[in-house]
């Protein structure tokens, strides 16, 4: 009897607890936003260029996600440039099981929203037809999108640099979770109102370069066991640009292409006639568009040297860069440019002491500049590659790749009695398997823990980017002022740490 009493007790309780969560708002078990587990992540693709099509890809194997929309200024595939003239338009073959699938357009490189429209209705009606997906809409303005989009969970931002700030605000304000490509904005004081706006809102945030990090693990241990003393010095150099940096602004007045939105394509940035040197693969040249080679490859390879060695709020940072001469009327003369970033550059940013760490400076390096070969590498008989990672103490040195992988004291008989790892290759993940910080994010959305790829990790690796950029534009050693961010030497210079939102485009409260 009284084991019946309390069956009958315990399964009147179960029910109970579970009407009362099936009527509490999902928001209230789970932050802002959240979605629940048995649900699909119904997410908005924001950019679908060349970059944002490769992008596009693993995510629509993922059965976490549904992708119920694109945007992108651009309609049509006209005009687009990309590394290779066949590769994307391959992969996408390839993925839809088509050989004669073919973009349209121009017929050359895929790109624009018909295009991204067709592949997820294609993929979606092939591989995932028993889900009974509703077609994808497409929108030319981003904050289209948000309004009308109404059971949109999340967007994924892949558009030129200079958009990514505006774009993420607004998702984030209207409660949607976000992931985006690098950099967080490409001015420093709209960078932290992006950081600040994730904190305020507390949706789930995933910021793309921390899936190809590297570890630090190994370099600290060495640190710590003083195999190089104390640390001095940490550089970092790229073999970028491997795109046009234009020494010129241009003169001439092209067309804009059949379906291309320019005024949207420019959002915040100030009006200026449309030109294709400004557009697409090549914007991430120019001050207005883009962040440089570091904008481009420093977020993959130093966010975790950031995250380890605890660097924020440099107190100077010295450019040293190329610069661009011509004849006017047979007379030389420097180009004043203060438009695009230079052919080749390096950034010397100082770092106070903090904690047991002592003072020490960070230098990246980029179009084929790259530190002086050290004693010990001639040592054992060896040359740098074109990119690496140098960690240099008083008392040694560690050589590694530019990611971290693989790192080595030198000369080779330092390593006499110590044990490194190899660093695995890296493996390609199988169309549909998201990366670890992915799966992270989606967590996040769900309620749970927030990907250590968050907004709210990436505040220092993105002061960095962008002081690299004002001191770039203004070409001589800066003193900055962390605490209330500011250039206390070279007041002009300040200018450079926010833009001028064209009207309309002002993130909102």
């Amino acid at each position: 009897m009284t084991n019946d009493r309390n069956r009958r007790k315990f399964l009147e309780t179960a029910a109970a607890t579970t009407a009362a969560f099936t009527i509490v708002p999902r928001h209230v078990l789970g932050g802002p936003g959240v979605v629940a587990p048995s649900d699909k992540i119904t997410l908005g693709h924001i950019g679908v260029g060349t970059e944002g099509l490769r992008e596009i890809q693993p995510l629509l194997a993922a059965s976490d996600i549904q992708i119920v929309s694109v945007c992108d200024p651009s309609k049509e595939a006209i005009g687009y440039r990309d590394w290779s003239k066949t590769g994307i338009r391959d992969s996408i073959r390839r993925m839809l099981g088509d050989s004669n699938w073919s973009a349209g357009g121009d017929d050359v490189i895929p790109g624009g929203r018909d295009v991204a429209k067709n592949i997820v209705d294609t993929y979606y009606s092939n591989k995932r037809s028993g889900e009974k997906l509703r077609g994808c809409s497409t929108y030319a303005d981003f904050r289209e999108m948000l309004d009308k989009e109404k059971d949109l969970n999340a967007v994924k931002i892949m558009t030129p640099d200079h958009l990514h700030g505006v774009i993420s605000m607004a998702a984030m304000k209207k409660g949607k979770h976000v992931i985006m490509h690098k950099p967080i904005a490409n001015r420093l004081k709209e960078a932290k109102l992006v950081i600040d706006t994730a904190r305020e809102t507390g949706v789930s945030t995933h910021f793309m370069p921390w899936d190809s990090n590297g570890s630090m693990e190994q370099v600290m241990a060495w640190i710590k066991d003083g195999a190089i003393g104390t640390l001095r010095e940490v550089h970092n150099w790229s073999n970028r640009p491997v795109w046009p940096q234009y020494a010129t602004l241009p003169t001439d007045a092209p067309p804009v292409p059949k379906g291309f939105d320019w005024d949207l394509w420019l959002g915040p940035e100030a009006d200026r006639p449309y030109h294709p040197t400004y557009t697409h693969m090549v914007f991430r040249g120019w001050y207005d568009f883009g962040g440089g080679s570091m904008a481009d490859m420093g977020h993959y390879s130093l966010w975790t040297v950031f995250n380890a060695l605890e660097l924020s709020g440099p107190t100077s940072i010295e450019p040293v860069l190329s610069h661009n001469c011509v004849l006017n009327e047979n007379v030389a003369a420097t180009v004043k440019n203060d438009f695009s970033f230079p052919a080749a550059s390096s950034v010397r940013f100082r770092y106070p002491a903090k904690g047991q760490r002592a003072a020490v400076d960070l230098i990246w390096y980029d179009g084929g500049m790259r530190p002086p070969t050290p004693d010990e590498l001639d040592e054992d008989g060896k040359e740098f590659p074109a990119e690496a990672m140098m960690f240099v103490g008083d008392k040694g040195k560690i050589l590694a790749g530019f990611r971290v992988e693989n790192p080595r004291l030198i000369p080779e008989k330092r390593m006499r009695g110590y044990q490194a790892p190899e660093t695995p290759p890296r493996r390609q993940r199988d169309p549909g398997e998201l990366s670890a910080g992915l799966k992270q994010w989606i967590a996040g959305c769900r309620g749970g823990k927030h990907s250590p790829g968050s907004f709210l990790h990436a505040g220092p690796i993105s002061e960095a980017v962008n002081l690299y950029a004002v001191a770039l534009r203004s070409r001589q050693r800066l003193k900055y002022d962390a605490a209330n961010m500011s250039i206390t030497n070279v007041s002009d210079a300040n200018k450079y740490l926010s833009r001028e939102y064209r009207k309309g485009w002002e993130p909102k409260s």
